[in-house]
């Protein structure tokens, strides 16, 4: 079933609840969802400044293979 006709399921199905406390945890269900954060909220300005010279570094090519950089950690994995 693809999520169109799941959601199209779950409409047909809440539109025949007469269950009020299930009514409710839905309600809670979608408060919570709508108010929920990307992880990206969660960064600090000092890890942000890390991720933007990460990738300014990527850019400039400033690099390493997965080879060369498991060569050179391999003693801490």
């Amino acid at each position: 079933m693809n999520i169109q006709a799941e959601k199209l399921d779950l409409i047909e199905w809440i539109s025949k609840l007469n269950d009020k406390s299930i009514i409710e945890k839905l309600k809670e269900v979608r408060n919570s969802y709508s108010h929920s954060k990307d992880w990206g909220d969660f960064l600090n300005q000092e890890e942000i400044e890390s991720i933007e010279e990460g990738l300014k570094d990527m850019e400039e090519g400033r690099v390493h293979s997965h080879e060369t950089t498991r060569k050179i950690y391999e003693k801490y994995l």
